[in-house]
């Protein structure tokens, strides 16, 4: 490779970006190139490094006594901890044929003392280098936007009629297909286009004819853009020619819809605004259900300009929440519009939820409604197929409306609330727990408040119940072996070398802070939020909450990333994260984030004396 070349590769790897010219040119003209045969040792446990070493293309393995506790693969680089240290803990090995360049070590750390920038990347705190993993991949994924296609935007269906078709009948046809732009087809062939603001100005102020030919007002001249053109081409269309709108076409040149530079602004804004706009005006099911497919594209666009999965979380359940009551408004008995409040509980209670998993919601019914048990119970089954139908897949527990157990009167709500609290087992322990996370949807969220002032005015002051209710976290292991390497579950042959984030992390911290937030009657529903309230009691000190809620936010990221990848693949959406995907970075990230969470399980230990239960 050229000079210019190396110096490219080494900038292209986080944090080297932050290399001055002169430190880049200084790396490029000290570095080697090596080749290595598979097997080979690049530098031995309990011996100086010499090396700082780049992944041009191979894989390397980290051992620690023959056990490999991390792979390294093309763009990423090691050990610069070692290099720090002047000492290596670990060995380090090809696992296969590997390109690398070498970089001297006393280049590296003189480069180390003088930028700082490069020094505060390896000498910060853990919540510091989960922030700033952040950051930088904010930085670096919004370029994934400029590859979005423009079958990826909102594209209107495309109605075309004959160019003789009357004014009326055009009018007529765009009300009921719904559509804002209409085609036309003359004899020719040739494809005309006319618009609503047509009809205004040109229909209405100049007192046309409704009878008259609705082809004199168009306009010919369309632009085309293939569905799996960029949509920035599509942009740059518009903007070149003066155009608001282009008609779309797939690769037989067939005719498949329209996009308009209202969709291209939504998509680039992430057309929250509008999506939020639609589920306003829904009136039908059907209207409700379109809207509610925008959601992932919304995901994935928020994902890739690198904003926090928090707001991503917090958004898309705020409009799963908005869809959520405007189903109930439109499908609902008019009586219980007004006696009944649904909620949802578990990860969409917390907003913690950003891809449809499953439902767990929940009808809490004012005492004085007049409807049957069957009447309701025959509503709630109908609205638990519409959420199925909308892509919410039914909860394995059967924690849905459609369960008697989870619609029931107020009274009867606190008799279970009573019952929970008053004769603990595992599966009340769970129900409270859900039921704890639950968060209003409708409009009206008294029952729901009522409920959660009765459970605190009935909750234990018991340390036993509070020892009991967190105990569960003991049956799950942080995936973390004794010298920084991820454990796996050899028993498990379905997912070998994956490790559940879910389980292993997330659900964790999740279950310790609900209870000390249980304990401490905390009425917050989201764990980031329960973290801020824990810290104000002082229940957690001020950078352990801020290394909590950094560490949180990582895992939900890494598997927002995983699940993504997997959608986009046709897999099955789960908890299972292989490491050998993620960057060095990320896998350093992720073993701090463990660490955190083996923190917080030992001072729950602690707190609650969980070895002795």
């Amino acid at each position: 490779m050229s000079i210019h070349e190396q110096s490219n590769f080494i900038k292209g790897i986080h944090p080297f970006e932050n290399l001055t010219k002169t430190e880049l040119e200084e790396f490029s003209n000290n570095i080697d190139i090596i080749y290595l045969k598979k097997g080979e040792l690049l530098q031995k446990e309990k011996e100086e490094p010499k090396n700082l070493y780049f992944i041009i293309k191979g894989l390397v393995q980290e051992l620690y006594e023959d056990e490999v506790i991390s792979i390294y693969s093309n763009k990423e680089f090691f050990d610069p901890i070692s290099l720090i240290e002047n000492f290596s803990k670990n060995s380090f090995v090809t696992a296969q044929e590997t390109i690398c360049y070498s970089l001297p070590r006393d280049i590296f750390i003189k480069t180390l003392r003088k930028n700082r920038a490069l020094e505060s990347f390896f000498f910060q705190s853990i919540s510091q280098k989960l922030n700033a993993n952040i950051n930088y991949e904010k930085n670096k994924e919004l370029a994934n936007i400029m590859v979005a296609k423009v079958k990826d935007a909102n594209v209107h269906r495309a109605v075309i009629v004959p160019y003789e078709t009357s004014i009326y009948e055009a009018v007529k046809t765009i009300k009921k297909e719904k559509v804002p732009t209409l085609l036309l087809r003359d004899n020719g062939g040739q494809i005309h286009i006319v618009t609503d603001s047509d009809f205004r100005e040109k229909v209405i102020l100049n007192r046309m004819d409704f009878d008259e030919i609705v082809g004199k007002i168009s306009n010919s001249g369309i632009k085309y853009v293939n569905e799996n053109d960029f949509l920035f081409n599509a942009q740059l269309i518009m903007t070149q020619h003066g155009l608001k709108r282009l008609v779309v076409v797939n690769n037989k040149d067939e005719i498949v819809g329209i996009i308009d530079q209202i969709s291209l602004s939504s998509f680039f804004a992430t057309h929250t605004f509008s999506v939020s706009n639609e589920i306003d005006k829904a009136e039908t099911i059907e209207e409700l259900k379109n809207a509610s497919k925008s959601f992932i594209k919304i995901i994935k666009s928020l994902n890739a300009k690198g904003v926090k999965v928090e707001f991503i979380s917090k958004l898309i359940n705020q409009l799963n929440r908005k869809m959520m009551n405007k189903l109930f408004k439109i499908t609902a008995p008019d009586e219980l519009k007004n006696k009944a409040c649904l909620v949802v509980m578990g990860s969409e209670g917390r907003g913690e939820q950003i891809l449809k998993t499953d439902q767990d919601n929940a009808l809490i019914i004012s005492d004085d409604c007049t409807l049957s048990d069957e009447e309701i119970l025959k509503y709630t089954h109908e609205y638990t197929e519409h959420l199925v139908d909308f892509g919410f897949p039914r909860c394995e527990g059967n924690i849905m409306v459609s369960n008697p157990y989870w619609c029931r009167r107020e009274k009867d709500f606190k008799d279970l609330i009573y019952e929970w609290i008053m004769k603990p087992s595992g599966d009340n322990f769970m129900n409270l727990a859900i039921f704890y996370d639950a968060l209003a949807v409708t409009d009206d969220r008294r029952l729901l408040d009522n409920l959660k002032e009765y459970l605190f005015k009935i909750g234990s002051t018991s340390k036993t119940f509070y020892m009991h209710f967190a105990k569960i976290i003991m049956d799950f292991d942080v995936p973390l072996g004794f010298f920084d390497g991820f454990v796996f579950n050899s028993d498990d042959k379905e997912h070998k070398n994956e490790i559940d984030i879910k389980k292993g992390g997330i659900f964790i911290i999740v279950q310790s802070i609900r209870s000390l937030s249980l304990e401490n009657k905390i009425l917050r529903s989201s764990t980031q939020k329960r973290i801020k309230e824990l810290n104000k009691l002082n229940v957690l000190d001020d950078e352990f909450a801020s290394e909590l809620s950094q560490a949180f936010n990582f895992l939900l990221t890494i598997k927002l990333k995983s699940n993504l990848q997997k959608l986009d693949s046709g897999e099955k959406i789960d908890n299972f994260i292989n490491p050998d995907n993620l960057t060095t970075m990320e896998k350093d990230l992720l073993k701090d984030s463990f660490k955190i969470v083996n923190k917080l399980k030992k001072k729950l230990e602690m707190h609650y004396k969980l070895n002795y239960v």
